[in-house]
């Protein structure tokens, strides 16, 4: 990555901690829900889904941490070209850049 567009990881790690922690509770409260969602009143489908959804935000939030760890962050997984910072910014978990996305996983 280009040094002048890399974003700087001290402060990408902190808005990825802050997601994990926000997503871990989430998580949490889904999950006591579930387990008796008469309480909540909540559909236990809708329940299952936004459950689902947590647990693969956290997984993403987790590889992008490992990423900053390895340094391989910014670096797409398919092509291994640099993810601009611009889409970074936007989606600081992004794994490919736009035009491996575009070709679908």
């Amino acid at each position: 990555m280009n040094v002048d567009t890399a974003p700087n990881l001290d402060t990408v790690r902190q808005t990825l901690q802050d997601q994990l922690r926000q997503h871990t509770e989430t998580l949490a409260t889904l999950e006591a829900a579930g387990a008796d969602p008469s309480a909540t009143g909540e559909d236990p489908h809708a329940i299952a889904t936004r459950t689902a959804t947590a647990r693969r935000a956290i997984e993403e939030v987790n590889a992008a941490l490992s990423r900053i760890a390895e340094g391989s962050y910014g670096r797409c997984e398919r092509c291994t070209g640099p993810i601009p910072a611009e889409r970074l910014e936007i989606l600081p978990h992004a794994r490919l850049c736009v035009p491996c996305q575009a070709r679908g996983r």
